[in-house]
């Protein structure tokens, strides 16, 4: 009897996991009915996890027109986790920046946009700053094009409109942009060359850990990334070693 329990409890957390996981990668809502096909289970099935769900605030309803989306609930885990892990990065992150007198950030995917996790900024007169805390968008970032590498052809239907937002004279179109995430996936490095900012430029590289996936990139004006940027890519493999030794070693997607 135990053991069927243990079963069935152990059943129940990974449907929960598949409608969370269904949820993350429709940030703007889903259906119930929509929830059910895309999991598999039969729509009262997912009624009874989605109540349960919403009592603990890890998944909201979206008002009157129905449909479900994550809750406020996870944001303060992330927080959390966020704070876990800026713990052992930030150091790290501190020492390449003193090191090489350039900004280093950590970055993490925030549904549509990239979230800045950490900012180590150099000390120097013509220095780069992204505050912790700011939303980047994906198309247009070495970080965000990171993110895009690991996501699939349906996500990146979603989360990449016909017409990208022009942020700088060499922000990318789509379809330039998708050629771009194909390179990046097969690299494992991605660039913005003044696609943001115009006349700033990015190298970013993945770092995967238990505590999630996030991107590392140095930020530096062009024309001393132009010069140094076998140097910044030396750097950068050396805080995806370090962090991924220290934290543990996630899944790459």
């Amino acid at each position: 009897m135990i053991d069927q329990e243990k079963s069935g409890g152990i059943q129940v957390i990974a449907r929960a996991a598949a409608i969370m996981r269904t949820l993350g990668d429709h940030p703007k809502g889903l259906s119930l009915a929509g929830i059910a096909r895309a999991v598999g289970l039969a729509r009262s099935t997912v009624q009874r996890i989605i109540n349960a769900l919403v009592d603990e605030r890890l998944v909201e309803p979206l008002g009157p027109g129905g449909g479900f989306r994550l809750g406020s609930a996870l944001g303060q885990l992330l927080n959390r986790t966020q704070s876990d892990i800026i713990s052992v990065v930030g150091p790290v992150l501190q020492a390449a920046s003193e090191r090489m007198q350039e900004t280093v950030i950590l970055a993490a995917l925030a549904g549509d946009k990239v979230f800045i996790s950490y900012c180590a900024v150099a000390q120097r007169e013509l220095r780069i700053v992204f505050p912790v805390g700011m939303h980047v968008p994906l198309h247009a970032t070495a970080v965000g094009k990171i993110f895009l590498a690991q996501q699939s052809e349906e996500m990146l239907s979603t989360l990449l409109p016909e017409q990208l937002e022009r942020c700088a004279p060499m922000t990318l179109d789509r379809s330039s942009l998708l050629k771009e995430v194909e390179e990046v996936r097969m690299k494992s490095f991605a660039t913005d060359d003044e696609e943001y900012v115009e006349g700033v430029s990015a190298l970013a590289l993945p770092v995967y850990t238990y505590l999630g996936n996030y991107a590392v990139a140095i930020l530096a004006p062009s024309t001393r990334m132009g010069r140094r940027r076998k140097e910044y890519m030396d750097v950068l493999q050396g805080i995806k070693l370090e962090v991924e030794k220290n934290i543990g070693t996630g899944c790459s997607v």
